[in-house]
């Protein structure tokens, strides 16, 4: 196995594979805790349907960069779900429900309505759960998530005081003079990056699980949020390194390999936090 493996690291798009996917699960990882502490844990299911809405139409119009359509409506999704929350007359879940199975909806009437190929059935699964698209990855394209791993890594380290007054007391934070409208508006932009980058990972439908299940193994075992942060980024990327390397050596699909990991690690943290 380890003879195999060796042989399939000499392949320049399992070593992308292997950074994509370690890097976007460390960004998953790091906006996870904030969004299970403010009860927005699917949030990453509203915005993954919306981009998968989004996507059917740069499919239909034959776009050649799918991504100059699907960011930006992903963006503009994440600011009216968080930015604007507590001042909405649909809030919190609602909206996110909402959202969530419009786009879902809405993509796959076009999908039908406008096929781009003859297996549209093939097409929706590959979206919703990804394919081997992380397996084919371009030298740009991992450039491009690299930079954009990167500048999301910052900005959390930065304003890493900021983002967690804003978490645990939001009405405080704001009393004392703290900007809570921006913090919420660069958490809500951050997210939207982080949900179009995983969909060639995992796809529509898995991209909560990078959020939820590092954050949520964590909090079994550690109770301060910098522990947690730091043990839900670390296990994160460990299980997205053993998804995809197993999804390798198996043959197996690459984004239910990797929440079946961190389902398996969950499991592991609860019983160890029950021992405690």
């Amino acid at each position: 196995m380890i003879s195999k493996l060796i042989f399939y690291l000499g392949f320049p798009f399992v070593r992308y594979a292997l950074i994509v996917g370690v890097l976007i699960s460390l960004c998953s990882s790091l906006l996870g805790v904030t969004l299970v502490l403010k009860r927005f844990s699917f949030i990453g299911d509203g915005l993954s349907h919306v981009a998968f809405g989004a996507m059917t139409i740069t499919a239909v119009t034959r776009l050649t960069n799918d991504m100059l359509l699907v960011l930006p409506v992903t963006v503009i999704c994440a600011v009216l779900l968080l930015k604007n929350g507590h001042n909405t007359v649909i809030k919190g879940d609602a909206a996110i429900a909402m959202i969530s199975v419009s786009a879902l909806a809405f993509g796959y009437l076009l999908m039908n309505i406008f096929p781009t190929s003859g297996n549209i059935s093939g097409d929706v699964c590959t979206t919703l759960f990804g394919s081997t698209s992380i397996l084919t990855l371009s030298k740009g394209e991992v450039i491009l998530c690299g930079v954009l791993s990167l500048t999301v890594t910052i900005l959390f380290i930065v304003f890493y005081n900021r983002i967690f007054s804003v978490t645990f007391d939001e009405d405080f934070s704001h009393a004392s003079g703290t900007d809570t409208g921006f913090y919420n508006l660069m958490l809500a932009v951050i997210i939207a990056v982080v949900i179009v980058l995983a969909m060639n990972l995992v796809g529509s439908l898995l991209i909560s699980a990078l959020i939820i299940f590092p954050a949520l193994s964590a909090m079994r075992v550690f109770r301060s949020f910098l522990s947690v942060t730091v043990c839900s980024a670390v296990t994160s990327v460990c299980c997205a390194f053993a998804g995809i390397v197993i999804s390798i050596l198996a043959g197996t699909p690459v984004g239910s390999t990797i929440v079946a990991v961190d389902v398996l690690v969950f499991a592991v943290f609860t019983l160890i936090g029950k021992r405690r």
